[in-house]
């Protein structure tokens, strides 16, 4: 017997004993140590018997993520190996050469480099391929196992060798490791000339200093007004949520409460430092990917009638996570408490497990919903999100650039484009003529770019409905005319969504000169709900009326 298995008899068994002695058959805990048995013993004869070689540690964490997965999907197992991975994401700091990286056709390209870091300081652009790290050929790894291989210790060196855009052989580089921050903050400027947008993409540690700091900025370069887009931001820190939410609402007053089972996890916040400002007109972007901590800071900012919340319905995820050490270096997060408004209300969609494509919440009934009020008495509703004040219909993505886009050819054409052009006009400047957008279409020709647009998705649920129902020969003849007129309309979807796949392919050549600040600057003329925003600052009579309720 290892010494593995024999741990774990020792400790049902002295868990056996104490049940037998203590509790109890119908005492909760007895449960809990008979089922532990029942599991050891399942454990013991699946890999003793099992037809085929079992791995125990896989079989395993199989059973512990199925486990959790019957709870919520926030309550998680992070193995030893994976607890780098979770720092980093709750930090945003790592040592390593600061990019994206990503396959495309088993090739490890360069996405984004990080500006002002190693990879961009050492000259690496996007569409540049990483070929080895450190003498250890890469072709057809996971990006998780390359990117392992590029973190290590800040200060240390790494040497890559890469084939540069628009060459074939490729070239050393010896890059140093350093701290990398990934930026709460990724853009702050001015939209207009007196509103300033800040883009808040993560809650990680400082990311209340690093809008305080925006904020500062904005207001020297002339704001009288801000835009805070949360739009996409996953959340984070709880910490963080609620320093933010205090940079615009008074000292003392609520920002969340938490309830959980444990008493302990039941806890009221309060704003405990000074505001940075407290009249300053503010708007508020979510959608359906803004979740958590996002919720948290767009339910005070509408609670207390403090701004204009822009966009769609919220993720709608209103739980509190904390970190419970387990053996061997592992952890468990684990849902422990549900978080409230001010008002309140809770965000959690009342039901997680069924979601729309997007991820957003369905419609929820009103009956499985309570109503509150913000401070100015306007209501507002719990059970799945934050609801904005002002609802902008979420823009669709033509099929045809799905198609351009999962076979890359858009991100291979902005590789291209930059090996041809030295430079560019700025980002908000920046525009393809239309001898370019031609060029463009001419180069597709002999590519392949297929795709299914949802009329044809619907096409084929009626053909093979219709076979089953034995009415397929009655209507073969017309379905086989629609399908050539549906293939006769996406031949020209190039120029009938000329104007939407202008709009990515742009954005896609700006990433290759001005990284990720100039492709946020690129998407301010195409933006709809940002214009909106502009539109409700704009006017200080229809921003009133919207937190008055009147």
């Amino acid at each position: 017997m290892n010494s593995l298995k024999k741990r774990w008899y020792l400790l049902v068994l002295a868990l056996l004993i104490v049940a037998s002695t203590a509790f109890s058959p119908t005492d909760k805990y007895f449960e809990i140590v008979r089922n532990l048995d029942i599991f050891a013993t399942l454990y013991k004869e699946v890999n003793a018997y099992y037809v085929d070689e079992v791995n125990p540690s896989t079989l395993m964490t199989t059973g512990i993520e199925a486990m959790l997965e019957s709870l919520d999907p926030y309550t998680n197992y992070i193995a030893e190996d994976d607890i780098e991975d979770y720092r980093t994401h709750m930090t945003g700091q790592y040592g390593g050469i600061g990019c994206v990286i990503g396959n495309r056709e088993e090739k490890c390209l360069v996405l984004m480099p990080y500006d002002g870091f190693p990879a961009q300081k050492a000259g690496l652009t996007i569409g540049d391929e990483i070929v080895s790290i450190d003498g250890i050929a890469i072709k057809s790894k996971n990006t998780g196992d390359i990117s392992k291989l590029l973190k290590g210790q800040a200060g240390t060196p790494v040497k890559i060798s890469v084939i540069k855009v628009g060459t074939s052989s490729p070239i050393e580089l010896t890059l140093q490791r350093e701290r990398i921050k990934i930026d709460n903050v990724p853009y702050s400027g001015m939209v207009s000339p007196e509103t300033g947008l800040i883009k808040l993409s993560e809650f990680t540690a400082n990311a209340t200093k690093d809008v305080q700091k925006a904020v500062h900025d904005l207001k020297q370069k002339g704001a009288k007004s801000i835009v805070i887009d949360l739009r996409g931001n996953p959340g984070g820190l709880l910490s963080e949520a609620i320093g933010i939410s205090n940079l615009f609402v008074p000292k003392d007053k609520l920002i969340v409460s938490t309830k959980g089972k444990i008493a302990e996890w039941n806890k009221e916040y309060f704003g405990t430092e000074i505001p940075e400002d407290i009249e300053i007109p503010i708007v508020v972007l979510i959608n359906s990917r803004s979740a958590s901590a996002s919720e948290i800071v767009s339910g005070v900012i509408q609670d207390y009638d403090r701004g204009v919340i822009v966009g769609q319905r919220s993720f709608g995820k209103g739980l509190v996570q904390a970190t419970r050490p387990l053996s061997y270096n592992s952890q468990l997060k684990i849902t422990t408490a549900k978080y409230y408004t001010p008002s309140g209300r809770c965000i959690q969609a009342i039901d997680y497990s069924n979601r729309n494509e997007d991820g957003s919440v369905g419609k929820i009934p009103d009956s499985l919903q309570h109503n509150f009020t913000t401070a100015n008495g306007r209501l507002v509703r719990d059970g799945g999100g934050v609801k904005p004040d002002v609802e902008v219909e979420k823009e669709s993505v033509p099929s045809v650039i799905i198609g351009l886009v999962n076979k890359n050819l858009l991100f291979d054409y902005g590789t291209l484009y930059y090996i041809k052009h030295t430079s560019i006009p700025f980002a908000r400047e920046f525009t393809l003529t239309d001898d370019e957008y031609a060029d463009f279409v001419k180069w597709l020709e002999n590519k392949d770019y297929e795709y299914s647009t949802q009329i044809e998705k619907t096409l084929a649920e009626l053909e093979q409905e219709s076979k089953d129902e034995k009415y397929y020969d009655a209507i073969k003849v017309q379905l086989e005319a629609f399908k050539e007129q549906i293939q006769h309309s996406k031949q020209k979807d190039l120029i009938t969504f000329k104007s939407d796949i202008k709009r990515v392919l742009e954005e896609e050549i700006i990433s290759r000169y001005y990284l990720q600040k100039g492709l946020i600057e690129a998407s301010f003329k195409y933006d709809k709900e940002l214009n909106a925003a502009l539109k409700v600052l704009e006017a200080p009579s229809d921003y009133k009326k919207i937190l008055t309720g009147k």
